[in-house]
C-alpha cells in the first residue's frame, strides 16, 4: 500500500462565511475572472453548477505548470462545506486518493476561517507527497477573499 495522509490548515477570511461559501458551492465560473492567475478555465462535464455531483473540468496553474484536473463535486449545506473529489488529470497521476474538502466557518461577524482538509493517497511510494497542491489550494482561498468582498 502507498503513502497516504490528511493536511489540515486554516486561512482567515473576512466578511460572511456564506458568501465564501456560495462562491465555492455555485459560482466557480467566475474563478478564471477573480484569481485567473490560478484558475484559467472551469468547464461542466456533468451536471449543474451549484449540483451535488456535478463532474467539473479545472484549468489551473500550479508551481508555474498548466495543468488540468477533474473532479466530482459533494455538496454539504449544513455545514458549509465543498467537497473537490479528484477523478482525472494531472494530480491523478501521482494519487490514487485526490480529496479537497473547503469548509467556511463563521468565528464573528466579520471574521470567517476557510478549513481546507486535503486526503491523499499516492499512486506509489516513488511519487512525492502533494504538499505543493495543498500550497496551491491555500492560495485559492486566499487570493478568492477580495474578490468575495467585493461581490
Amino acid at each position: 500500500m502507498a503513502t497516504s495522509g490528511t493536511y489540515v490548515t486554516e486561512v482567515p477570511l473576512k466578511g460572511s462565511a456564506e458568501k465564501h461559501y456560495k462562491r465555492w458551492r455555485s459560482e466557480n465560473h467566475l474563478f478564471p475572472d477573480a484569481i485567473g492567475h490560478h484558475i484559467q478555465g472551469v468547464t461542466i462535464h456533468d451536471g449543474e453548477w451549484d449540483s451535488h455531483g456535478a463532474i467539473k473540468i479545472w484549468n489551473y496553474t500550479c508551481d508555474g505548470k498548466p495543468e488540468v484536473f477533474k473532479e466530482r463535486r459533494e455538496i454539504d449545506d449544513e455545514n458549509m462545506a465543498v467537497t473537490f473529489r479528484g477523478l482525472e488529470g494531472h494530480v491523478m497521476e501521482q494519487l490514487k486518493v485526490y480529496d479537497v474538502i473547503f469548509q467556511f466557518i463563521q468565528k464573528s461577524p466579520d471574521d470567517i476561517i476557510c478549513k481546507i482538509t486535503m486526503i491523499w493517497e499516492k499512486q506509489n511510494d516513488d511519487m512525492p507527497e502533494p504538499s505543493n497542491y495543498m500550497k496551491f489550494v491555500k492560495s485559492l482561498a486566499a487570493d478568492m477573499d477580495d474578490h468575495v468582498l467585493k461581490a
